[in-house]
Order: structure tokens, then C-alpha cells, then sequence
């Protein structure tokens, strides 16, 4: 039931029509019931800053922020989150309270990596000291890069089309690496992925190769690449089995897709707004079930 005094909440991008979040977010408040409301709040290019201050002086407890503003937000925000200093893109916002002037505001958080570090545990995937294998250098790479770092993987190998992106990244993890232990970083262009050394790979799939409409594709079609591979996540959630994951199949590994990871990035910016929430894992089941009739028509 929502009140005069239910808690606003919210999505920023430009388009929003298209995101599950609403959708998400008010059924597992429906489920716990909260007196809570979350909107989609589409904000037209070049008022980004008055937004974020429009949104504070309206009183929205939180904002979770989609393209193309995931960077651009962070010069509007009063504080940030260790992530999103790692990553370089900002998913989430807190409201501080109202001490004064200097304090007024958002704190950003990416909960991209902890939504993504939920989805894999949820399949039994570790990542402390397993050999892993990142595909793609793009935005979403940094969000898996930070939490391989973070959860301390042994060794990561950066697999990119463009060897200079492959680079680049690579070299960002070993300076996120710097101050939290031991982890071997290496870059490979994605068409040399034969030089990798030995099998077994936790390999987390980050590019947009074979999302929905074109289902048809894979990275790697080569099935000698996914023979090296044991687990892996293809963020991509349309369709809900990409390609990748079938070929991770069919050479005997395991696969998850991104549909978990969407919505436990979701559960996560939703107990950032609501310090000590627990969202139990039989509402995250139904609020699956329910996305994926979405997704599937």
C-alpha cells in the first residue's frame, strides 16, 4: 500500500521506457510490503545537474541512473562509493541528510559488481582464487574487472577484439589491485585466445555479441574456446540463453545468464535506500518469474 508518506524512489536515463526496474522494484515492495513508490523519470540531455537537484528537493530517497548517464552523474554527486571510483560510472544514488549546505545531496554507488558477485553465488560460481577469463573492455567490463579484483581471483585474462581496450583495462585492474593483495592481470586480443595457458576457466562474458535481435551470434564460435572454459555468466539477459552459454553448455561447462544479475543490482540499490532490509530469496524467485513472462512476451 502506498501512502502520503511512502518513500520516492526512482530510474534517470534517456529512454527509461524500457526498463524492468520499475517494475522490479514496486513488486518486491508490494511482496515485503513497503510504503514505497519507484518511477521512471526520464531527464532530457544537458539537464542532468537539474535533475539530480530537482530530484533532492522533491525528497526522492534514492535514484538508480541508466545510459547514457552512468559517467555524467558523477560530477552532481556530494560523495561517492569506493565503486564508482573503481569503476568510473555511478548505477545508484543515496541521499545524505540535510546537515547543512555542504552536505546536501546524493552519494553514488555501483551496484552493478555486488549484483553481478550475487547472481554468481547464487550458481555456486567462486571467484577467490579460481584463472578467469574476462571477454570485452567496454563499460561493463569494469563493473566485472572491479569485483574479480575485489573477490580476489588468482589470475584474469582481459580478451578484447581491440588489443589496445584489452590493455587499458587490464592495466586499470592492476591498479585497483594495488593496495589489496596478489592478482596476475594479462591482456589478449580475442582472436589469439588459443595461446591460453591450461583449462578451467571462470569466464564472465561482457560484450554485446548475440544479445536479442541477434540472437545468432557468439564471441568465439570455435568450440575448442569453450572446452577451456568450467563456469561462465553472459550478462546479457534478451535472450535469456545466449549463444555463448549454449556453446559453454555443449562443451560440458556451466552457464548463467544476466537476468540475475539485473535484478540482484536492483536488490541491491533497494537495501542501500533501506538500511537493514533483507529481500528473501523467494521474493527474488517470484520477481524472476515475473520478469522473464515480461521478457518472453
Amino acid at each position: 500500500m502506498v501512502t502520503g508518506n511512502a518513500m520516492l524512489c526512482g530510474v534517470i536515463g534517456n529512454p527509461v521506457g524500457h526498463s524492468l526496474s520499475p517494475l522490479m522494484h514496486n513488486e518486491i515492495a508490494k511482496a515485503l510490503g513497503l510504503d514505497y513508490i519507484y518511477v521512471p523519470c526520464p531527464v532530457e540531455h544537458g539537464t542532468l545537474g537539474e535533475a539530480i537537484r530537482g530530484a533532492y528537493a522533491l525528497g526522492f530517497a534514492g535514484l538508480n541512473v541508466t545510459v547514457p548517464y552512468k559517467q555524467e552523474v558523477i560530477p552532481f554527486l556530494t560523495e561517492t562509493d569506493v565503486s564508482v571510483r573503481c569503476i568510473g560510472a555511478c548505477n545508484t544514488l543515496v541521499r545524505l541528510p540535510d546537515n547543512g549546505a555542504a552536505n546536501k545531496g546524493y552519494k553514488g554507488y555501483n551496484t552493478d559488481a555486488e549484483g553481478l558477485f550475487r547472481a554468481m553465488r547464487g550458481q555456486g560460481m567462486e571467484i577467490r582464487g579460481r584463472a578467469c577469463l574476462l571477454i570485452g573492455a567496454g563499460g561493463a567490463a569494469r563493473a566485472a574487472a572491479y569485483l574479480l579484483v575485489r573477490e580476489g581471483a588468482a589470475s584474469v585474462t582481459v580478451l578484447n577484439r581491440t588489443p589496445d581496450k584489452a590493455e587499458a583495462l587490464a592495466a586499470d585492474m592492476r591498479r585497483m589491485a594495488a593496495d589489496g593483495g596478489e592478482i596476475a592481470v594479462a591482456a589478449l586480443p580475442l582472436a589469439q585466445w588459443r595461446e591460453l595457458p591450461g583449462n578451467s576457466y571462470l569466464a564472465i562474458q561482457t560484450t554485446s555479441v548475440g544479445m536479442h535481435p541477434h540472437t545468432d551470434a557468439a564471441p568465439v564460435e570455435d568450440m575448442d574456446f569453450y572446452r577451456k572454459i568450467a563456469q561462465a555468466v553472459d550478462i546479457i539477459y534478451t535472450p535469456s540463453e545466449t549463444r555463448f552459454m549454449k556453446h559453454v553448455k555443449a562443451a560440458g561447462g556451466q552457464a548463467a545468464g544476466g537476468l540475475d544479475m539485473l535484478i540482484c543490482q536492483g536488490v541491491a540499490a533497494l537495501e542501500l535506500w533501506n538500511p537493514g532490509l533483507h529481500v528473501p530469496d523467494e521474493v527474488i524467485s517470484r520477481v524472476r518469474e515475473i520478469m522473464e513472462e515480461r521478457l518472453n512476451g
